[in-house]
């Protein structure tokens, strides 16, 4: 199995369509953050946007095609530009979603926005490995590969939210999920992130190694065998992953380990010691230590409130824009 779909299928993502905005100039959106463990995104249909960097950068210029995602979670604010005062906006809901638009005969703006969700503490996981934001252009329909399949699938979902036909929830909805695949797909393809896990499978010399790990995590990979894999010395191995990813091939080897170990633990009613051999662990002591550390409870901790419904993970509330909905 390829190294993303294995990811998937370790940290399963739901995605959801929020709301479509049609905007004429002058327009402002100011959103965020959302519920601790989503990753907001927006899809440009049509128009332009200007995003804020909430860090205090250079401002960002989305046009038509682009599909951004941010998975630090941050308030973040989008606008047309002009640094005119907003036209009052409307939202009004539709069968399947929401609608925000104003009035104005511009050039207008055509946006999808929503958000994936991520279990925790898978969420933590995925978006330490991602950048805070990120930003791929799906191109034209026309041709192949990855950009034509997500500009097709951006246009369904264009489809869908135009006509709000039967059932037009649970398509926007996985086709959002598609979405977060297929973006991840083309930004490792991409020069779309210099850093992060992307960057890292985003090289065909190093690909062996990442996916050597993802699909056999049990294994007592040593940074010889896995440099062998990728036809390089154990220096540049180690060298590449800290560039790449900041971090070394164990600590990703690790992080798979106990991303796997929740999930069994959540899911199964396998003793500890049998949850620590089977991804990799002789000793349970070091299994338990391993897991305290990155998940920030031990897995008898963990087992009970999952079983229960208690979120031990759970740290201050985000604020959360009620309702989800964009505001001008």
């Amino acid at each position: 199995m390829d190294w993303l779909s294995r990811l998937f299928e370790m940290m399963p993502v739901r995605g959801r369509l929020d709301i479509r905005c049609s905007y004429s100039v002058p327009w402002r959106i100011d959103q965020g953050p959302g519920a601790t463990n989503e990753i907001p995104y927006h899809a440009v249909l049509a128009g332009s946007a200007i995003l804020d960097d909430p860090a205090g950068g250079r401002p960002l210029l989305l046009k038509t095609g682009d599909i951004l995602l941010l998975p630090a979670n941050p308030r973040h604010v989008m606008h047309d530009g002009s640094g005119a005062a907003p036209l009052p906006a409307r939202n009004r809901a539709a069968q399947n979603f929401t609608i925000s638009e104003n009035l104005g005969s511009d050039e207008r703006l055509d946006l999808l926005c929503g958000h994936f969700a991520i279990a925790p503490p898978h969420d933590r996981l995925l978006r330490s490995y991602l950048p805070p934001r990120l930003v791929v252009n799906a191109g034209a329909r026309t041709g192949k590969g990855t950009a034509a399949q997500l500009a097709g699938l951006v246009s369904l979902m264009r489809s869908e939210t135009a006509d709000d036909h039967l059932g037009g929830h649970a398509m926007l909805n996985a086709l959002s999920t598609a979405m977060f695949a297929l973006v991840l797909r083309l930004a490792s393809e991409t020069d779309a992130t210099s850093r992060g896990l992307l960057a890292l499978v985003g090289d065909p010399r190093l690909a062996p190694a990442v996916a050597a790990m993802f699909n056999a995590p049990a294994r007592a990979w040593s940074l010889p065998e896995l440099a062998r894999l990728c036809n390089m010395s154990r220096a540049t191995l180690a060298r590449q992953f800290q560039d790449k990813l900041g971090r070394s091939a164990s600590d990703l080897l690790t992080d798979i380990r106990m991303t796997l170990a929740a999930n069994e633990l959540k899911r199964s009613s396998l003793s500890t010691a049998a949850v620590a051999e089977m991804v990799g662990y002789q000793s349970e002591a070091a299994f338990q230590r391993a897991f305290k550390s990155h998940i920030g409870v031990t897995p008898a901790q963990w087992r009970k409130a999952q079983r229960s419904g208690e979120n031990v993970l759970a740290g201050p509330s985000a604020p959360v824009d009620p309702p989800r909905a964009m505001q001008a």
